[in-house]
């Protein structure tokens, strides 16, 4: 049951923390709208960049390229996820500390964790709506077309993006107590990538790396058509491990940065 904030008329419980979510999606939405150039130009740069990928492969060595599209499509369209994933909640929070509005945020009656983890939901969302645009994209464009059952790929790819958001909650810490902490995004990139490419047939233990689990079951899912229900209950579990792991070490570790920047005094400073 929902309970009622005792400063007034602002429901805190479950049904006010929804609309708070509703809120924040439509303002997401909202911002994709009245700022058209800057949504359609990040679509055209994932678009740009795997075309360059592509092409650009197929004219160097075009067997390599024919066989491993299948799994090259797969690898940036977890790439892409789990950068719009991890770079928006770092962003965010970079943003408020710019415009001076991050402590209001601490204002909020629902809490700072609770008002960011709302904020992951959306971009978590949106980053789902531009990879299903980014994967149709890829399809189309290379003519290989991959199993898509959203029965199984929604669970998959949520789980598979988890440690990312993990990161992204961990760099988002660091950006309330550092504030400039923008070079490591781009880093970040670059370790992305690794861990989706691990190795994990070879080398099972890198199955526990984030990202490397998530990748290895969504190709088979969407190269071989494997269901959700058909994977063996032992690789299931190591995905939601590794997810709710990492998540909940990026999350305590935002938690703890945002106290120590509370300690320190540097949390309104920019």
């Amino acid at each position: 049951m929902s309970a009622a904030a005792p400063a007034g008329d602002i429901d805190t419980g479950a049904r006010g923390y929804l609309r708070f979510c509703r809120a924040s999606l439509r303002k997401r939405v909202l911002l994709m709208i009245r700022y058209p150039v800057n949504f359609f130009s990040q679509i055209a740069t994932m678009f740009i960049l795997f075309a360059g990928v592509f092409l650009g492969g197929r004219a160097i060595a075009p067997a390599a390229i024919s066989d491993t599209i299948g799994g090259i499509i797969v690898g940036y369209l977890l790439w892409s996820l789990s950068m719009s994933a991890f770079s928006g909640l770092s962003w965010n929070v970079t943003r408020e500390s710019q415009w001076g509005t991050l402590e209001q945020l601490f204002m909020s009656p629902f809490g700072f964790g609770p008002v960011m983890l709302a904020k992951t939901v959306v971009n978590v969302l949106v980053s789902f709506f531009t990879g299903a645009l980014v994967l149709l994209f890829m399809m189309t464009l290379t003519g290989t077309w991959l199993a898509v059952n959203p029965l199984t790929l929604l669970p998959l790819g949520v789980l598979a993006v988890a440690p990312a958001l993990g990161v992204g909650f961990a760099l988002g810490g660091l950006a309330i107590r550092f504030k400039r902490v923008e070079n490591l995004f781009q880093i970040m990139q670059f370790v992305f990538v690794a861990l989706i490419a691990a190795p994990v047939d070879q080398y099972p233990l890198l199955k526990w790396v984030p990202l490397a689990q998530g990748s290895q079951l969504l190709q088979a899912a969407m190269r071989d058509g494997v269901a959700l229900w058909e994977f063996p209950a032992g690789e299931l579990g190591v995905l939601v491990a590794t997810a709710v792991g990492y998540l909940a070490l990026g999350y305590a570790a935002f938690y703890y940065c945002q106290r120590w920047a509370r300690r320190e005094g540097v949390m309104g400073h920019y």
